[in-house]
């Protein structure tokens, strides 16, 4: 990571333990959004029309950020990963099996957002250390819209 590291003004050895943090966010990331896919995909019941385009919403925004944080793992001079089996290995957040059920879909929601929000605020602290703007506020942003998103899970689910 050194030498994009020093172009941007961050000191290389940070960069290099921001980049491996944001790597593990990458992949958990990705695995929340493929799970989100397909309670998207499976939803059945009364909550069909309001989950099937909330999931939807919720997978398309999951889909941006995965881009935004690949290339913040680039612009700090690491080399983002991109397979699926390499994710699973270090995801906190693991692998749902097909759900029907609008309820179980939500509470997956609201579990695999407090595990991005707390690796999120973790990278925040690193950022900030590493005088590292550029990410803290990246992840800030996503801890305010995370934050607001679970608020409305959590009172959907009470």
């Amino acid at each position: 990571m050194s030498k994009q590291a020093a172009l941007i003004g961050l000191d290389s050895s940070k960069a290099a333990d921001l980049g491996a943090r944001l790597d593990t966010l990458l992949a958990n990331y990705q695995v929340l959004y493929t799970n989100v896919r397909g309670f998207h995909w499976n939803i059945k019941g009364n909550d069909f029309f309001e989950l099937h385009t909330k999931f939807e919403e919720i997978y398309t925004d999951l889909q941006t950020k995965i881009d935004e944080v690949a290339e913040r793992i680039l612009t700090i001079g690491g080399t983002a990963e991109h397979r699926f089996s390499e994710y699973l290995k270090v995801s906190e957040i693991k692998e749902h099996d097909p759900e029907a059920n609008g309820q179980a879909g939500v509470r997956a929601l609201v579990e695999g957002f407090s595990v991005l929000i707390a690796l999120q605020r973790d990278i925040m602290n690193l950022a900030g250390d590493a005088g590292d703007e550029g990410t803290s506020a990246l992840m800030s942003d996503y801890i305010r819209e995370q934050e607001k998103l679970m608020w409305m899970l959590n009172a959907y689910l009470n």
